[in-house]
């Protein structure tokens, strides 16, 4: 059985995972409503991405019979200034994730926890990547901020859809 104190933190975890779920939809739509049709997809996908993880994180507690709790989110940001603030944000966001995730981690460390340590491995490994791509991301939109057919046209070259990772951690539902 995994530790309370992380399947508590754990469950703290789900609902900022939703939130950054919410948050890349408000992106998402603010990219849709401007046209730029990539952008927009790539920010429904990192939505999706984010759902998953807090499934993901779900199943972990059924499968290591732990209490489950859903909590609720704040609204997400949905007005932006320009093309560059929703990538800035997302940045800043995953940065924040990445510090909650490290943070599970520990919990789990100190808590002598080693399943739940094994579980946030992915996890980790999984923040390395959305740090780098949101910093990509934001040097190409404000680099280009006065061309949107040059970001469309690199979000279309360069972020396409990847082959769906068999380390991950199944998913509630899935």
């Amino acid at each position: 059985m995994a530790a309370p104190r992380f399947t508590d933190q754990l469950n703290v975890q789900i609902g900022n995972e939703f939130a950054a779920h919410n948050q890349y939809l408000a992106c998402a739509v603010h990219y849709d409503a401007l046209t730029m049709p990539q952008l927009a997809s790539f920010f429904y996908g990192q939505a999706l991405e984010e759902r998953q993880h807090a499934m993901m994180m779900v199943q972990y507690l059924l499968d290591t019979d732990a209490a489950v709790e859903i909590p609720g989110v704040e609204a997400p940001v949905a007005s932006f200034e320009d093309v560059v603030a929703p990538v800035a944000l997302a940045l800043e966001q995953e940065k924040r994730v990445t510090e909650q995730i490290n943070d599970l981690l520990r919990i789990a460390r100190e808590e002598h926890d080693f399943a739940s340590e094994q579980f946030m491995q992915w996890f980790i490994k999984e923040q390395v990547e959305e740090v780098a791509t949101m910093n990509d991301l934001l040097a190409v939109v404000t680099r280009s901020k006065d061309d949107i057919n040059a970001i469309e046209d690199w979000v279309a070259r360069e972020q396409g859809a990847g082959d769906a990772d068999p380390t991950a951690p199944p998913a509630a539902g899935a």
